[in-house]
Order: C-alpha cells, then structure tokens, then sequence
C-alpha cells in the first residue's frame, strides 16, 4: 500500500501515521498536510526519519498539488484527516474556513481519487454530524440517522460527508465514511477540553465548564480510534458509512473531575462560564457495525480512567512539547481574538 494522509500532521492524523508505521513496515506513507495552527511536525518527530515516510506540504482545496502528490507518489490509498474542528471558532470567527477545508476540501480530495484510479479512500468525520441525542433517553446514533447537524463546523463536516455519498452514488469513487465520537490522548492541540484542562491544572489556573456541565460525549482513546480505520482502510465496504466509538459516555463535569483528581486539585478549580450556542446536549454511538468487523478497543468503558491517566502522564512528561504547543495556542488565540475584538476565549470543545 502507497498511502496518502491528508491532514497528518495533527493530533489523531499523527497517532494514526504512527500506528500504520509501525504494524505494516512495508507500507509508504505521505503525509499532505497544510500546516495550519493546528498541523504540528513535532507530533511525528520520531519517525521523520523513517525511510518509509514522506512529509508534503500541501492543500486539500488545491486539486493540482492534490494530483502532483498522488502521481509522484504512486499513491494506492487515500485518508483525509484534514479538517477545520474547533466548534468555538467556527460560532464566533465566521464559517469560510470550515466549509472551504470541510466541505470543499473534501470534493477536492474525492475529484483527486477519481482521476488518479484510488484502490479506496477513507473520509474521517465526526457523530456531530447527526445533531443532538436526549440526556437520559436510550437512544444511539446509527448509521442510518439522518444527518441533521447544529453547528457551523458540523454542517461544514456534513457537507463533505453528503458530497462523499453522491460521488460514490454517480461515479462510482471507491469512499468510505466513519463519524467517530470524542478523541482523547497524546499530541492533542489545546483547544479541545482533556489537554486545555490539562494544561491549565499544569499551571496553577482555573479550568471553564460550559454551563451546568452535563452535556455528554463518548470519549474514544485515539489509538482506538486509529485501529479502527486501519481495519477499514482493509475491510471496510465502499460507499458504506460506519460509526466509531466505545459505549463511554461522560457528562463534562465527570471528565472535570476525574481530570482534578487524577492531578490532585480540588473542584475550586473549576469555573463555570456562560453555555456556548448551540451546545449539543448528547452524543452517544452505536458501533456494533464496525464491530461485527472484528473491531475491539483497547480502551473500552471500563478502562477510560486508565487511558486518561495514562494521557495526563504523558503531557506532564513530555515537558517542552507542551511549552511549544500552549505557546503556538495562546499566539493563534491572540490572532482569533484581536479578528474579533473581544477579550476572552475559553478553547473548550
């Protein structure tokens, strides 16, 4: 296998080039990344020098350097991880810049494929793309609820989504989709809840819950996560789309709290800010499709608390990779709020 990543260089596209790496030897990967805040070379440090793996600097809206890459590259198999995913930008700092690398990236991405004869090609999304679940009900996102998204970013992703289904629909193109639920681990950019409460704690500062704090999530560790589309990048069914998370529902204030007392502070700590719009109260997945595949996670329910202590570890660890990253954070905060002339931006998703 030739593989394309798109998107790479961030924090699930990074685990997932390490994992691919390291069980298939044999295969050659490119990573075509556009290296905005969020794209990140030190996330894969330890392999740059791998014969077996290749850095691109590139666009998924640009369908020429898209082309230029797969034809150099022989490339056989296609993974987009690229995406704009910070809820909070795309509610207050405008939607151009989703819907350009969500929606129209992915086109891109699909026209690319078509042209350059791709074996499969796997298109990363996410469950918010389905709205909004009841607390307290019994009810799951399957693959066959209908898409009804709340949010700019989820409606930009949603976009992509529908384009992947109607190129497979009218031409054929070889596409998978997977809606994932809530990613946690290493290498993840600060903007989103785990690290930024992490980093906070790290340094002596109060973390902001979101309303009462009870919205719920399916939190997925993202080596799960990776395994997973390694089995559909094999296995899974073209113009199928497959659900991914591990039954691990959490409200906000029970990952607060675990997050507090896995780093010994008190729940003084905490701060309760103004609810974002459009808030989604729940989300919770249905995996038995991509589990009837032979899919099991390493970090299922029962082990969350293990998989979050072992991530906390690893950002206190690795000391000047957190500096770099809360630096590079705090200088694109700086830039998004100066865009809108306000003062405060919290970073939690």
């Amino acid at each position: 296998m030739k593989l394309l990543v798109c998107g790479g260089a961030g924090f699930i596209g990074s685990n997932f080039i390490r994992h691919m790496l390291q069980t298939y030897p044999e295969y050659t990967i490119v990573n075509f990344d556009k290296l905005t805040y969020a794209g990140n070379l030190d996330n894969l440090k330890d392999v740059a020098d791998n014969p077996k793996y290749k850095f691109v600097q590139g666009d998924i809206t640009d369908l020429n350097a898209l082309n230029a890459v797969m034809k150099d590259n022989g490339i056989t198999h296609v993974i987009n991880f690229a995406a704009e995913t910070h809820v909070d930008r795309s509610i207050h700092g405008g939607t151009k810049d989703f819907v350009l690398t969500n929606t129209l990236g992915v086109q891109m991405i699909l026209d690319a494929v078509r042209a350059n004869n791709i074996e499969r090609f796997l298109n990363v999304s996410t469950d918010e793309v389905y709205g909004s679940l009841k607390l307290g009900e019994n009810t799951y996102f399957t693959e066959k609820t209908p898409v009804w998204p709340n949010m700019p970013y989820a409606a930009a992703k949603a976009g992509g989504d529908l384009m992947c289904n109607a190129y497979f629909v009218t031409h054929k193109v070889p596409v998978i989709v997977t809606h994932c639920s809530n990613n946690y681990g290493p290498y993840q950019f600060p903007e989103k809840l785990i690290p930024f409460f992490v980093f906070k704690l790290l340094k002596g500062e109060k973390v902001p819950v979101y309303g009462d704090g009870l919205n719920v999530r399916d939190w997925i560790h993202v080596i799960d996560h990776s395994k997973a589309l390694d089995l559909l990048l094999h296995k899974g069914t073209p113009g199928e789309v497959y659900n991914i998370g591990v039954d691990n529902e959490r409200n906000n204030l029970e990952i607060t709290k675990m997050i507090l007392n896995l780093m010994g502070v008190g729940e003084d700590k905490i701060e309760y800010i103004q609810d974002r719009p459009g808030h989604d109260r729940r989300y919770a997945i249905d995996a038995s499709k991509i589990t009837s595949l032979g899919w099991r996670p390493d970090y299922p329910r029962e082990k969350f608390e293990q998989g979050l202590k072992e991530t906390i570890e690893w950002y206190k660890t690795n000391t000047q990779w957190v500096e770099n990253i809360w630096q590079k954070k705090h200088d694109e905060m700086n830039k998004f709020q100066e865009s809108l002339g306000t003062e405060d931006e919290n970073g939690t998703a």
